[in-house]
């Protein structure tokens, strides 16, 4: 395999560095209020950019980032705002299915 083919795995920051505060304005921004369909592409989102592990550490299946990507982490949140738990999340996750329906929402 020749260099220019092969696939390299993005160094992660180490433990405790701060990230530049230009990576703060790379974050997809959160709608003002989330809809069913908003909660649909989280879903999506979480589910096919979930963690892999790899020799360099742990990647996003998706597009081979350090884990969590952008756009896992936005499902993340948006789900979260949503009113799922990080079990709800981590069970959609662990299901693999990026078109499952959401769990009934929590009654206030």
């Amino acid at each position: 395999m020749s260099t220019s083919t092969a696939h390299r795995v993005r160094p992660t920051a180490a433990a405790g560095i701060a990230e530049p505060p230009d990576e703060t304005l790379r974050e997809i921004p959160l709608p003002p209020y989330v809809t069913g369909e908003d909660a649909q592409f989280a879903v999506r989102a979480v589910v096919v950019h979930a963690p892999r592990h790899w020799s360099g550490g742990t990647i996003c299946r998706n597009d081979a980032n350090p884990h969590p990507c952008r756009l896992h982490r936005w499902g993340t949140r948006v789900l979260a705002l949503r009113g799922l738990r990080d079990a709800d999340i981590a069970a959609l996750i662990e299901r693999g299915d990026p078109t499952a329906s959401l769990p009934p929402r929590p009654s206030a």
